[in-house]
């Protein structure tokens, strides 16, 4: 790209015939007027009208009437040119024909004969956080004008000296295409004819201190497949037919719904060996992904960030583009594409969303206009110590604008069904992260801030008003009260909040060798006493199988068979308990190596009887959770989960029943955490009658030792576990049982 500047010394001492002021001229020339509109284009004066240009290295230009002959131009001073048309008082349409030396004369039309594209309305909602398609307005949209069509721009950049739009359509020279900014918006604006989707371009801007930027759009809808990081216009021809999905997800209720997730990483899930390796695109995926998680019976698919991205080594978490689905898959309506076809297939989409910070890059949306404008100016506040990244400046009204038109960009624009949003803690915690003395309290002198829970709750708000039946789900690690609860009853306003407390609690139990569970019992039951306190979901998501953590098969104690078993029995036990369900890709059917993001995940490992095992384990529990109410009915409160035996450390057993209020339904689920198979082990049960076994981890076909009950086991009229009637029952080694009760 080249930025060019005009040399001030060329300038004539010759007056214009409109008397235009030098100094006026002057800023013009330097490239840092705030209306190039003002000087440039069509301006009436009495009985004549004038027209300028400014077209530096131009050898000729004429304006261009229809049913006139051509009115030549004069250059005046560096560039700029100039026609008086004497007999007319109105503005009227026209055309230029430029020529430069040694090349064919060309005709355009005139990009500063329009008026601007964003009314007073659209910029007081800008800046007061309330235009809530604000991605409609700035950016980059074709559009015709009076007949014309082209694309309008327009960014925020408040205290820049200039902004050019530069792109492939004008050599990358930004002294073509000035933008004026409109009032004390900070929102510079201008639409040029002629250009179409597709097209690079980048915000060419000049600070106060002198330097030259050259900026991707922050509204921009598509950029360069990485590692160019040119914005391109964009222009979406997609029609959805997802009508039926959308009007039944309108009145779901998720928190009385089944929900299990499956996470994916797009660029790894599966790649194409005949093809380098390469990754599947957005509509491959579509087929390859939609068929795979109807056969494993997920209910949704949860993408890794998918937002535009300069580092894959990031996996999408430091976001550049946060309106511009990542080009490494396809383009903007193929991802429309992909989201359609898993509506059509009965699966949601759900995607990661980060705004909690963002990356250096100098093309980015860091010192945008050379000011600390996205993020905050104080690195106390706006620089990320773990991640090296900028924090945004949620007190800022446009900021705040410019996350809440995003998450409702995918939301509205995508139909997405959710939001996972990431880093949540690191948001209203102004010390996370730091040390004494690297953080700012608050106004109250507290740790919280107060910014960013204003903004949590004024997007949920937002976002759940706009786009019925959709849920937010924070990543939130710490023990924040009412992060899933209603603004309205002081709760942040998410729909879920991950439970990382039992995501780590689970994990350091199950990956002990069971001579030592006894000892951390605890770590097994003690996420029971807050399971209600917020609507959970239960994640073994990405972040544990990378930096050295190993995969969860890997984790596991004991030989092989032994590690499958574990895992089997984890899995059964973690589908019955409450809260929604959430596992990273590839742990469904037993990944051995840890995950690479550049590297397909190993389904080789499926010619393998274990491997298979597993995957239809994982497949037979979801199956069984979206068709059994007792699973999902009342997940989210306690009259949904009943303790049978909590406190058998000694054997690392537990045993608790899943009930469905309305519609009386009960699963009894017992788990076996040692290595011992437990004849006619006794558990009480709430009734006398038939109890069917409906799941058995240690089943053959999981590639277990098949040891069970032959399909279910009689009530006895025997006290026990303070119930009037008990089962004795076969407990395989390492394993879990699910059994029907008969209805009360």
């Amino acid at each position: 790209m080249q930025c060019r500047v005009t040399n001030l010394s060329s300038m004539s001492s010759e007056n214009f015939e409109s008397n235009l002021r030098r100094e006026e001229v002057e800023r013009l020339l330097a490239l840092v007027h705030h209306d190039p509109h003002s000087i440039l284009g069509i301006h009436p004066d009495g009985n004549r009208v004038y027209v300028r240009a400014f077209r530096p290295g131009a050898e000729r230009i004429a304006v261009l009437i229809d049913g006139e002959p051509p009115h030549p131009m004069t250059e005046h001073t560096g560039g700029l040119f100039e026609a008086t048309i004497e007999g007319r008082r109105e503005v009227f349409p026209y055309r230029l024909e430029i020529q430069y030396r040694n090349s064919a004369p060309f005709e355009i039309v005139d990009p500063y004969a329009f008026l601007p594209t964003l009314g007073e309305l659209d910029l007081y909602l800008w800046s007061e956080q309330k235009h809530e398609r604000a991605y409609d307005k700035l950016g980059a949209h074709v559009r015709e004008i009076d007949g014309v069509t082209g694309v309008s721009f327009a960014v925020w950049a408040p205290t820049a000296r200039g902004v050019s739009v530069a792109g492939d359509f004008n050599y990358w020279d930004g002294r073509l295409h000035m933008m004026r900014v409109l009032g004390s918006s900070g929102v510079w604006e201008i639409f040029i004819p002629g250009v179409t989707p597709g097209a690079a371009y980048k915000y060419e801007i000049r600070t106060h201190d002198g330097s030259l930027l050259l900026k991707a759009d922050p509204f921009g809808q598509l950029m360069e497949t990485p590692p160019a990081t040119a914005s391109r216009v964009w222009q979406s021809n997609y029609e959805f037919h997802d009508e039926e999905w959308m009007e039944a997800r309108a009145t779901r209720e998720a928190v009385r719904s089944p929900v299990s997730i499956y996470e994916v990483h797009l660029g790894s899930w599966r790649r194409v060996p005949e093809e380098n390796h390469r990754p599947l695109s957005y509509r491959e995926l579509a087929t390859a992904l939609g068929d795979y998680v109807n056969e494993m019976g997920f209910t949704h698919v949860q993408l890794m960030p998918v937002m535009e991205h300069p580092f894959s080594g990031s996996w999408g978490y430091q976001v550049s583009g946060y309106f511009a689905p990542t080009s490494r898959y396809g383009n903007p309506d193929e991802l429309r594409y992909f989201i359609d076809e898993m509506h059509q297939r009965g699966i949601g989409v759900i995607l990661d969303w980060v705004p909690a910070h963002f990356p250096k890059d100098e093309f980015s949306l860091g010192r945008f206009d050379g000011t600390a404008l996205f993020e905050h100016a104080d690195p106390r506040q706006g620089h990320h110590p773990d991640w090296g990244t900028y924090i945004f400046n949620y007190g800022r009204s446009e900021v705040r604008s410019f996350l809440i038109a995003s998450a409702l960009y995918w939301l509205g624009e995508f139909h997405v069904d959710g939001l996972r949003v990431d880093a949540v803690a690191s948001m209203i915690y102004l010390d996370y992260g730091r040390h004494e003395g690297e953080w700012v309290p608050n106004a109250y002198g507290g740790r919280e801030n107060l910014e960013a829970i204003s903004f949590l709750k004024a997007m949920n708000e937002a976002v759940y008003r706009l786009n019925p039946g959709i849920t937010m789900v924070a990543e939130e690690s710490t023990a924040w009260s009412g992060v899933s609860r209603p603004t309205w009853m002081g709760g942040l306003g998410f729909g879920f909040k991950w439970d990382m407390g039992w995501m780590h609690d689970s994990l350091e139990y199950i990956t002990l060798d069971p001579i030592y569970r006894k000892w951390h019992h605890r770590d097994l039951t003690f996420g029971l006493l807050y399971a209600w306190s917020e609507n959970f979901v239960l994640p073994i998501s990405h972040d544990e199988v990378v930096h050295g953590k190993r995969n969860l098969l890997s984790k596991m104690p004991g030989d092989l068979w032994q590690q499958f078993a574990n895992q089997r029995a984890f899995f059964a036990y973690m589908w019955a308990r409450s809260g929604k369900k959430l596992i990273f890709m590839g742990t469904e059917f037993g990944q051995r190596r840890e995950w690479n993001h550049d590297e397909s995940l190993d389904w080789d490992l499926l010619q393998f009887p274990e491997h298979r095992g597993l995957q239809l384990l994982v497949r037979d529990l979801n199956r069984i959770y979206r068709n059994e109410p007792a699973l999902y009915e009342a997940e989210m409160e306690p009259s949904g989960f009943r303790w049978i035996e909590a406190d058998d450390a000694a054997s690392n057993l537990i045993a608790f029943m899943r009930i469905a209020p309305w519609s009386g339904r009960t699963i009894v689920c017992v788990c076996n955490f040692s290595p011992v198979v437990r004849k006619g082990h006794r558990i009480g049960v709430p009734r006398a009658g038939w109890y069917r076994e409906i799941l058995n981890s240690d089943a053959a076909i999981y590639g277990g030792a098949n040891i069970g009950n032959s399909g279910g086991v009689e009530a006895t009229p025997v006290q026990w576990h303070e119930y009037s009637h008990s089962i004795a029952i076969d407990l395989p080694a390492l394993g879990v049982l699910w059994f029907e009760a008969p209805k009360s």
